[in-house]
């Protein structure tokens, strides 16, 4: 579980090379069948995933405009600030590109290059002003978001996505192996000390960036999203420590919760109920059952037991070039699970101003059945550092 977003200039598996290269064009290619099948004759892609898992750029979040122009039936074209423009790894095989100067209009620009068409399908996260201002530009037109035709594409990894997704879990799983030995100190420390502390261990381990970082102690652990304080950790104490980040474009995510001495009697059997509705979850994701499957399997144990009020969140979310993504495990999701779908398994059990649990990992959906991509303990490991 993150509240982070993933940024950058690495497109993971669409890389510069040759097969990068072909890569980008596949999807593409599937990108166009998908407008077909969805009645969207162009796709626009600014801010968000899609443009670098698409063209092997990621825009930064600037007022200037980056717009990828997808047509159904013609070549793609990047709309892109003029300072901004050498940092594009640009192929012409795969688009054009259109630099614009600091005194032109780029939605004039993009609009132009849009022409005729009428369905239009643009970025889930583009900025409000660059889509009203080409509703001006553009009207009479129908407008959905891309995730319409991008998502379930980008929902179901191929094998260089799942190798990206499995290098980057094992060195979380080094990281969180080193919490458990007694390799990063608690006690005495702040929660923000902690937090900086795995922060680092996340790039020693080869990640490009630190995506987030929580370290909750005690109270603080009830809250899914606390932010590391200065809260002191002492003797006795839960840490939840749910922490990721960002390796050649693909996150990393897992959470695991240790305790400050001996683990009191209620605590453990609290714990207990988790692992199990861990497990649950993790094995509920078989290819062809839906989503929501998943979501009730983990809930059903927690809500066995008597503690159901008090998991708070849905079981997991997709994970890819975002932390956060399609698919998610939630009641109402009927989506099928298919080989390819990555996801987190996270159940939590969160007692309001006493302490709070989780326990996440990466899955993958395979014909074979479903692929764990952390291993590291599972257990409420006591640390006495």
């Amino acid at each position: 579980m993150s509240y982070g977003s993933s940024t950058g200039s690495s497109a993971g598996a669409a890389t510069g090379s040759a097969s990068g290269i072909s890569v980008r064009q596949e999807r593409l290619d599937r990108v166009r069948e998908a407008m077909i099948a969805s009645d969207v004759d162009i796709l626009l892609l600014s801010l968000g995933a899609d443009l670098p898992w698409l063209s092997g750029y990621e825009a930064m979040p600037l007022e200037r405009l980056t717009m990828l122009v997808v047509p159904v039936d013609g070549q793609p074209t990047m709309v892109v600030p003029r300072l901004e423009a050498p940092r594009v790894d640009h192929h012409e095989a795969l688009f054009d590109m259109c630099p614009w100067g600091e005194t032109e209009n780029p939605l004039a620009v993009t609009a132009s290059l849009v022409g005729a068409h009428r369905r239009m399908a643009v970025s889930d996260r583009c900025w409000s002003t660059f889509v009203l201002g080409l509703q001006q530009l553009l009207p009479g037109r129908t407008w959905v978001d891309s995730s319409t035709v991008t998502s379930p594409l980008r929902a179901r990894k191929d094998d260089a996505e799942i190798a990206a997704l499995t290098k980057a879990g094992a060195a979380a799983d080094r990281v969180a192996a080193q919490l458990h030995g007694g390799q990063i100190p608690l006690i005495g420390r702040t929660e923000a000390a902690v937090s900086a502390d795995i922060s680092q261990r996340l790039l020693d381990e080869g990640h490009d960036k630190v995506n987030f970082a929580i370290v909750a102690s005690m109270e603080n652990a009830a809250s899914p999203h606390h932010h590391a304080s200065t809260r002191v950790i002492g003797l006795n104490e839960v840490v939840l420590c749910d922490f990721g980040g960002t390796m050649d474009g693909y996150c990393s995510d897992i959470t695991r919760c240790v305790h400050t001495g001996p683990v009191p009697a209620e605590r453990q059997e609290i714990y207990d109920v988790l692992f199990a509705s861990q497990a649950a979850g993790v094995a509920a994701g078989v290819v062809g059952v839906g989503c929501q499957e998943v979501d009730r399997a983990s809930r059903k144990v927690i809500a066995d037991a008597g503690w159901g009020e008090y998991f708070i969140h849905r079981t997991g979310h997709g994970i890819g070039m975002e932390e956060h993504e399609d698919p998610y495990m939630v009641e109402g999701n009927h989506l099928p699970l298919a080989a390819g779908h990555a996801y987190s398994v996270e159940p939590g059990i969160y007692l309001p101003g006493r302490f709070g649990f989780r326990l996440e990992d990466i899955v993958v959906s395979t014909d074979s059945g479903p692929l764990p991509l952390n291993h590291t303990d599972h257990r409420l490991v006591v640390v006495e550092a």
